[in-house]
């Protein structure tokens, strides 16, 4: 319940005031996919089940990984246009950070809204990631297999935010990796390598 706690309250807390200790909640500008809010909970269609991939070697971060590489240059410059800039945070799980990771939160630091992004990457691996999965659903979160790998989604009736598909803040655990986003959509933009 702690891991849920940690994930969803700062969620509401972005809604007053964005600091550095919140996560994202919110609304998309228009060069990212759209995550408004609703306030009905939407059915999540499972893609087809495979087998995803997995490592026992978590994956070596980028020297250069930062808010400006995490997600593609075309997307920074966009939020850039509208004034918004990057507040970043080590990537956790509740209250255990992930060496090597990071957590992003875009928004426009002027305002005080419930608008914002997150987009994080962390290398995570075996026994860990089988943990931090297992910690998220035994928490109400909704596991998914792909191939992929492993999304586990926020339950819809406890999302703040959800993309045109019904996903709201979502995990995806790769092979030696693990990325975040406050919607599902939001995941294809995540690429660590720059």
């Amino acid at each position: 319940m702690r891991l849920l706690a940690r994930v969803i309250l700062p969620l509401g807390l972005a809604v007053g005031v964005l600091t550095a200790a919140t996560a994202c909640s919110g609304g998309a500008p228009s060069p990212a996919p759209s995550t408004k809010p609703t306030s009905e909970a939407k059915s999540i269609a499972p893609e087809p089940t495979t087998t995803p991939p997995s490592s026992d070697t978590p994956a070596t971060p980028p020297a250069s990984m930062s808010c400006e590489t995490l997600i593609p240059s075309d997307t920074v410059a966009a939020l850039h246009k509208q004034g918004w800039a990057a507040m970043k945070r080590d990537f956790a799980f509740g209250p255990d950070p992930v060496p090597g990771g990071i957590e992003c939160l875009w928004s426009d630091p002027a305002i005080a809204s419930d608008r914002g992004l997150l987009y994080g990457w962390a290398p995570i691996a075996g026994a860990e990631a089988k943990t931090r999965q297992e910690q998220l659903v035994a928490s109400g979160w909704i596991r998914e297999d792909s191939a992929r790998g492993v999304y586990i989604t926020a339950d819809p009736r406890a999302s703040l935010s959800q993309d045109e598909d019904g996903y709201g803040m979502t995990y995806l655990f790769g092979p030696g990796w693990v990325t975040v986003s406050d919607t599902k959509q939001g995941l294809v933009l995540i690429d660590p390598r720059g």
